[in-house]
């Protein structure tokens, strides 16, 4: 089965600053009708229907749900997506911190991960890979695309925090380019992953932070999502 991966930039849309311009978040404060703009051009351009777009309601926690593209809203209260559905596109949406896509296309089964800094310490990426290993995954064949966050040059976090999330995830404690105690999720979860299995996993190495054609919270505050989609080819 083919799988596809796509991680959208701020160009392109329709909202205005500080949103400008291609938001699909929902929840930011952006003009709703931008948004749905922006969400219908998002299908489009992906050869989708709108109601093949499987959204969620992200709150930095653990909680993994299965979809199958017959819902009719987000899911409530999740922060990782899973299907074996053809043709159903998971997104997750971001502003620094990490969208996660994994894929066994053998079986048929891919992820959307919304890995921030509390969601990381408590293991949103081991419920993801337990919901797709429900599904029919396996984690030697899955393969992950930890996509553009905040990079560890950039994220200071206060030297209790860092050293906690270590505690979790170790890998992502890290000095920042002041010398100041910094997270690396990425490099956390690249272990993580390892240590649970996952086959292969690839890194996009651009900073929301460094990078203005990405949305970032830390730069800017009130700002947009990018999203980040993956699905199997119906």
């Amino acid at each position: 089965m083919r799988v596809r991966r796509v991680v959208t930039t701020r160009a392109g849309g329709a909202s205005r600053p500080p949103y400008d311009t291609f938001n699909l978040g929902d929840h930011v404060g952006d003009d709703e009708g931008n948004v749905y703009a922006n969400r219908k051009r998002l299908a489009a351009e992906l050869g989708l229907a709108e109601d093949k777009l499987a959204w969620m309601e992200q709150v930095h926690g653990r909680t993994a749900t299965i979809v199958d593209g017959s819902e009719t809203r987000a899911a409530e209260a999740t922060d990782a997506l899973v299907t074996a559905t053809p043709g159903v596109a998971l997104v997750v949406l971001v502003a620094d911190c990490v969208p996660i896509l994994l894929a066994d296309a053998e079986a048929g089964v891919v992820s959307a991960v919304h890995a921030g800094r509390v969601g990381t310490r408590v293991g949103v990426v081991p419920a993801a890979l337990a919901a797709m290993r429900e599904a029919g995954a396996e984690p030697h064949r899955i393969e992950a695309l930890l996509g553009p966050a905040i990079c560890g040059d950039c994220y200071e976090v206060p030297a209790e925090m860092a050293a906690d999330v270590e505690k979790h995830v170790p890998g992502s404690a890290c000095k920042t380019r002041k010398g100041t105690p910094g997270l690396d999720l990425r490099a956390g979860l690249w272990r993580q992953l390892a240590d649970l299995g996952v086959g292969k996993i690839g890194v996009d190495p651009r900073c929301t932070n460094e990078d203005k054609t990405l949305f970032s919270y830390r730069r800017d505050g009130t700002t947009g999502r990018i999203a980040g989609i993956t699905w199997v080819e119906a």
